[in-house]
């Protein structure tokens, strides 16, 4: 049975591939959603990483196929968790990285707790209704300016204390084994792998 990330990524799709290669040594094949011909939004309208992420994983899944999909963003202490699953429209619709982190920084002036968490969550889904979920998560501080020009969203304000850099000032393959994303994906790719042996 196909995999069909709920995404048009091409670059999270091999990123996918190459960890699920690494980790249990066989190729997974995935499809995106235009390989299907799914053209429509998918609308995004759970209370949590986990459902957003389950909504998504399921209209592959509702097609016929192994449905996967993640959600991940921002998690700050000292806003109650915002910006949360808003992450990517925290300063309104028509908002882009520099409005979303302008307003962050400005909720936070004068915070002096800044503690915060990259969070990302994987679903699959199987059309007989199966599912499995997972959840990663990376531990950092919001700075108090933007630092470094790498990655995107949140990326240059968003301390990791272990190295002592913004993931804005990371090469990309030091973000990617220290990421929330990464993280979760480390933590599905044995399970999903059990998961689809039910469905060879």
């Amino acid at each position: 049975m196909k995999v069909v990330l709920a995404s048009r990524n091409k670059n999270k799709i091999r990123e996918i591939k190459e960890i699920y290669r690494s980790v249990t040594g066989c190729e997974l094949d995935i499809l995106s959603l235009d390989d299907i011909g799914f053209s429509d939004e998918i609308e995004e309208n759970g209370s949590s990483f986990e459902e957003n992420a389950k909504i998504k994983a399921s209209v592959p899944a509702s097609l016929g196929y192994i449905g996967l999909a993640d959600d991940s963003g921002l998690s700050v202490d000292a806003l109650g968790g915002e910006p949360g699953i808003y992450s990517a429209r925290y300063a309104g619709e028509e908002c882009n990285d520099a409005k979303n982190n302008e307003k962050l920084l400005k909720k936070l002036e004068n915070v002096s707790d800044r503690s915060a968490r990259f969070v990302c969550v994987f679903s699959a889904v199987a059309p007989d209704g199966k599912e499995l979920s997972v959840r990663g998560e990376c531990p950092g501080i919001i700075a108090n300016s933007l630092l470094g020009s790498g990655g995107f969203g949140y990326d240059p304000m968003f301390i990791y204390p272990e190295l002592g850099k913004t993931f804005g000032e990371l090469t990309p393959d030091e973000k990617n084994r220290v990421s929330h994303r990464s993280r979760a994906l480390t933590a599905l790719i044995p399970k999903l792998s059990e998961f689809l042996k039910n469905y060879d």
